[in-house]
């Protein structure tokens, strides 16, 4: 017997589809799709994390935009894409993780007649600086060399003198007319709370708010 050939199709015609049948194992389908870790911070974040660690480290100058992407998981095209530029990435470190409180005329101000010292120790207690110690670091790190940061500082630095000045009126009411006293205390104790951190970064030595706030009341004769 011959054997049977089967007929050909017409050119173009599809090849018929074949359907498991019952039991038949089922093909291989598309490859998975990881879920994503709700608890991981998105891309943008991971960069300025990474960022404000190793700016605080290294300095701004000393880190390069391969070494964020590296440090956040990213592709380094990924961090240009939120930050054209590495300066955006300091700016907006700047912007989004130091905040300055900034209060209206004596709001917040715990003064107490005649005692300029317990007033300048409870102003310290209410530092007007919200960021963390690695933003801190930045701030000083940084604010000789870029403006954005130097202007963050120099907010700072006003805030903390307006407070000091108001609250040493408050204090030492008898004292109002000699503002030129009150202007270089308040500026001294500010100096004080803004670079007390800094300085114990560079000699290991901490300054006592209180006990400057001690010396400021007895040279103001109180």
């Amino acid at each position: 017997m011959e054997p049977v050939t089967p007929p050909s199709r017409p050119a173009g015609t599809p090849s018929p589809t074949v359907t498991p049948g019952p039991g038949s194992a089922p093909g291989p389908g598309p490859d998975p799709v990881p879920a994503s870790d709700p608890a991981r911070p998105d891309a943008r974040t991971r960069i300025l994390d990474a960022a404000e660690e190793l700016f605080a480290e290294g300095g701004y100058e000393g880190t390069s935009t391969a070494r964020i992407a590296r440090s956040a998981d990213v592709p380094k095209g990924l961090v240009f894409h939120y930050f054209p530029q590495k300066m955006d990435v300091l700016v907006t470190l700047v912007a989004e993780r130091i905040e300055v409180e900034q209060a209206a005329g004596a709001a917040g101000l715990e003064a107490v007649p005649g005692d300029p010292a317990g007033t300048l120790a409870r102003l310290a207690r209410g530092f007007p600086l919200h960021a963390s110690p690695a933003m801190r670091r930045i701030l000083f790190r940084e604010a000789d060399t870029h403006t954005t940061v130097r202007e963050r500082l120099r907010l700072l630095n006003g805030e903390v003198v307006r407070r000091a000045r108001l609250a040493l009126e408050m204090a030492l009411p008898g004292a109002r007319g000699d503002q030129a006293r009150l202007e270089v205390a308040a500026a001294t104790f500010a100096a004080v709370l803004i670079y007390q951190e800094h300085l114990a970064q560079l000699s290991g030595h901490h300054l006592d708010p209180e006990a400057v706030a001690e010396l400021i009341a007895h040279a103001l004769g109180s």
